[in-house]
């Protein structure tokens, strides 16, 4: 559990020896002791052996020390997803979610200050966009319209974040409160009244568990409608609803409107 507003204590550093690299570290050092919400300027300047306001010489607030941390954070994290390859997209492509999952899992500071943290400093928002695009690149390069590539890593990359923040958001409340439990661990099932539940429960199946299995069979399904779009299967059906379209709409264009005869 993440302790609440205490830090270590280091010796006094000499002067001059702190630097912007050094604040960034020793702040990731804190969090995994006391967590993101609970760092603070003076506990950091405590933890490095500092008075605080050498820390508000080079972050003037801690949103400023945020935003650092978020750079090393993604640039943590790019380096840890692999690259999706043009000619096995679906086994490169699954290998990229397991592992940005994997990565988020292991590592809550990165899921706190990545997916859970709202704000992005200019340079994390680009690194996050030119990671996204060397994504969307392969898939184009596989073959994939341009539209198709983009709505299929946007539902890899909502279907992983949305799981791993679930997650994330559970274990926080079991920090602040270990008594507490998961929304979809307070299900109650019962044979009696629910026995279909029952049944799925005693082979492993929990609804709405962000767990290994409900993860692996959302990203099937991803997997295998993308599959469909690249064979052209879905192209068809588009061309065939908008070539119907298109005669409803000549049709309609072409048909006279109807007259009223006057009555005397």
């Amino acid at each position: 559990m993440a302790k609440q507003g205490t830090a270590t204590k280091r010796p006094r550093r000499e002067r001059g020896s702190l630097n912007p690299e050094d604040i960034v570290a020793g702040a990731f050092e804190l969090a995994e002791e006391i967590s993101i919400d609970n760092l603070s300027m003076p506990l950091l300047g405590k933890h490095l052996g500092v008075g605080v306001t050498s820390i508000y010489w080079y972050f003037r607030k801690k949103e400023e020390l945020l935003n650092a941390m978020t750079d090393r954070a993604l640039r943590q994290y790019a380096f840890e997803t692999p690259f999706i390859e043009a000619e096995d997209w679906r086994e490169t492509l699954r290998k990229h979610a397991q592992t940005m999952r994997q990565t988020f899992l292991g590592n809550p500071i990165l899921c706190d200050l990545i997916l859970i943290r709202s704000a992005l400093s200019e340079k994390a928002a680009r690194l996050g966009g030119k990671q996204t695009e060397r994504v969307i690149a392969s898939l184009v390069e596989a073959g994939f319209s341009l539209e198709d590539a983009v709505e299929t890593y946007s539902r890899v990359q909502l279907h992983v974040h949305g799981l791993v923040v679930l997650q994330r958001l559970s274990d926080k409340n079991r920090e602040l409160s270990p008594e507490s439990t998961a929304y979809y661990e307070n299900v109650i099932i019962d044979p009696e009244t629910t026995p279909l539940l029952a049944q799925a429960a005693a082979k492993g199946y929990h609804s709405g568990a962000p767990d290994d299995r409900n993860f692996e069979h959302g990203l099937d399904s991803i997997l295998d409608h993308a599959t469909r779009l690249l064979s052209g299967e879905n192209h068809t059906q588009k061309k065939s609803t908008t070539a119907r379209r298109a005669t409803r709409s000549a049709t309609t264009k072409t048909s006279k409107p109807r007259t009223r005869t006057a009555t005397k």
